[in-house]
């Protein structure tokens, strides 16, 4: 982002002194000309007429520069409210901004982290047992997740290190943070992906092969609480927990879908360089 501000900037000045300036215009004019192959009379006519076209135009814009300035100095009151009218808005909003980054969103896995040292460790976690099926098939959950139903929740299609992460998620969920977490969805056949992608973007953006549940790098989980799914994060409880699954996730290196344009609070994936460019067998 700063490397393209910093090009458009400099395109900028390069415009503006072509406009303005009549160096930079004379300058461009004789590589033109030197490009062109003209001969040296024609380019000293050339660059003559040239120049008279700059003195020209130097000395109107300064004329108007002149005029500019006595105008603004006449209504220098109307000019300094409208001046504050335009940078008010982008002030306020940097001084309000939260400078807060939660612990636990790096980008890189904490291994100082006693639960992380141990997942690094080769401690293989176990995954918990498969909810009842009639949990999946409530109003509450087809008003929320539709489809959801006939989703994957198979520990096993998963790649093996997203696994561990995920297994690892679900440990901190619950022992430090009182949560229980339930797997909604891991692997994602590319017919299925299709299927939901033609919904809609309200329900996803990636077509088949484009998400990583198609290579058992991702999974959406929500909360179980008294022997249901809470997935909406409009309940309050359900949204500080998703806060929280989003921190652990980053601790073990996943990344979590909260932060993104269309949140997805329940989405975490494990990316990896080079996971999409084959179709997975």
């Amino acid at each position: 982002m700063l490397q393209a501000v910093l090009i458009y900037f400099l395109l900028a000045c390069g415009l503006l002194g072509m406009v303005f300036l009549p160096e930079p215009r004379a300058w461009v004019a004789a590589r033109l000309v030197s490009l062109a192959g003209l001969t040296r009379q024609t380019w000293l006519g050339a660059t003559s007429r040239w120049h008279r076209r700059c003195k020209r135009t130097s000395r109107q814009a300064s004329h108007a520069a002149g005029a500019g300035w006595s105008w603004l100095r006449r209504r220098w009151p109307l000019c300094t409210a409208a001046l504050a009218l335009v940078l008010l808005p982008p002030a306020v909003v940097y001084l309000v901004r939260d400078r807060h980054q939660p612990a636990g969103f790096a980008e890189a896995v904490d291994a100082g982290d006693s639960l992380v040292a141990q997942l690094l460790d080769g401690e293989q976690l176990v995954p918990p047992p498969p909810l009842p099926p009639e949990v999946f098939t409530t109003a509450e959950v087809r008003e929320a997740r539709p489809m959801l139903a006939t989703a994957d929740r198979k520990w096993d299609p998963l790649d093996a290190a997203f696994r561990q992460r995920l297994l690892l998620v679900f440990r901190i969920m619950k022992e430090e943070h009182g949560y229980d977490m339930a797997l909604l969805e891991g692997y994602r056949s590319p017919e299925r992906q299709a299927m939901l992608a033609a919904m809609g973007p309200h329900v996803t953006n990636a077509g088949a092969f484009q998400s990583y549940h198609q290579y058992g790098l991702a999974a959406d989980c929500a909360f179980y609480r008294n022997g249901k799914l809470v997935i909406s994060e409009r309940d309050p409880w359900a949204l500080r927990g998703y806060q929280l699954y989003g921190e652990a996730a980053a601790r073990v290196g996943l990344t979590w879908g909260g932060t993104w344009k269309m949140r997805d609070y329940g989405h975490v994936e494990l990316r990896r360089a080079g996971a999409k460019t084959g179709r997975p067998q």
